[in-house]
């Protein structure tokens, strides 16, 4: 186990320095907004079904090295940001699986996720949080910040909620900083092994460990968190209870990542679509309300990417 010292580099923002800064947007033009029309169009044609398509299926002539140019943003620079004005608008939910994928394509490979699915409906389906098998994406509860597994999480706004449903994010660099200057002892207890639930039933199979802070061979910080699955794993008959210094330290995190100082809201409008380096960015969600009507409930589609780029140490 190896404590680094403070990390530097873009990715480790301030809620408070970015909330008023347009770098993080992106605006589509109506040229790119034809463009996505068009290669949703040219799928639906070819009869290609969604893990069939490629980024060469999907051709995006302009657009296209834009999505190209924002891998290095996400990758190397402060690990998020917002495309805006998607046209959603109008298309079915097949068409809107097929847009999410095919931008996602052009930024990275998609990971299946659940049963080998390529994407995922964010969606509220009614499930109890503390059953076994059930996911936080699944309810409309409050998420506690967490990071997915693979480099980047992307979500394609179809349908905001009634009310709620925020999404927050703070990078972990810095919050890792501030941890490691104010609770040194602390930060040594989360580059050890923590149990996470993998919510895959109640055998042993559902369970296993890893830090919440790990160093890579090139000196770049990945945090890997998740409270909700984490307080989760003590369902685990062999899962032994926290220990005092592990309560402190996720009492410590919880409370840096909802700290207005570090976190950041956004509130995603239809058409909005969200790319997150999970490695140095963490997400959560308020609770949410939706509309009574099936058809304006909120919908948003979640894909896992990963990228080709090798992350560099920050300088």
């Amino acid at each position: 186990m190896t404590v680094v010292g403070e990390m530097r580099g873009a990715g480790g923002w301030c809620g408070a320095e970015v909330v008023d800064s347009d770098d993080w947007r992106v605006e589509l033009s109506a040229v790119h907004q034809a463009e996505l029309l068009a290669a949703v169009g040219a799928v639906e044609s070819a009869g290609l079904g969604l893990a069939d398509f490629s980024r060469e299926d999907f051709p995006l002539p302009t657009l296209g090295p834009l999505l190209h140019r924002l891998v290095d943003e996400l990758m190397d620079g402060r690990g998020f940001v917002l495309l805006q004005d998607t046209p959603v608008d109008g298309l079915s939910e097949r068409q809107c699986e097929i847009l999410a994928l095919g931008v996602g394509r052009h930024v990275g490979r998609t990971v299946p996720q659940g049963a080998g699915e390529h994407l995922q409906h964010v969606r509220d389906l009614g499930v109890a949080p503390s059953d076994s098998t059930s996911y936080s994406y699944q309810h409309s509860g409050r998420l506690g910040y967490h990071a997915d597994p693979n480099d980047v999480v992307a979500l394609l706004c179809i349908r905001p909620a009634k009310s709620g449903g925020l999404s927050c994010i703070v990078s972990s660099v810095a919050v890792h900083n501030e941890v490691v200057r104010t609770r040194p002892d602390l930060a040594e207890v989360l580059y050890r092994p923590w149990w996470r639930d993998r919510r895959s039933g109640d055998g042993p199979d559902s369970f296993y460990e890893s830090p919440v802070y790990t160093v890579d061979s090139a000196g770049a910080l990945s945090t890997s968190y998740g409270p909700d699955y984490m307080r989760s794993a003590l369902r685990g008959a062999h899962v032994p209870p926290f220990t005092p210094a592990q309560l402190e330290a996720m009492e410590l995190l919880d409370r840096l990542n909802n700290d207005r100082r570090f976190m950041l809201a956004m509130d995603l409008r239809a058409g909005d679509m969200q790319f997150l380096n999970n490695h140095v960015t963490l997400h959560s969600r308020t609770e949410y309300v939706d509309h009574p009507e099936p058809e304006r409930r909120r919908d948003l589609v979640r894909l896992w990417l990963n990228t080709e780029q090798e992350r560099h140490a920050p300088s």
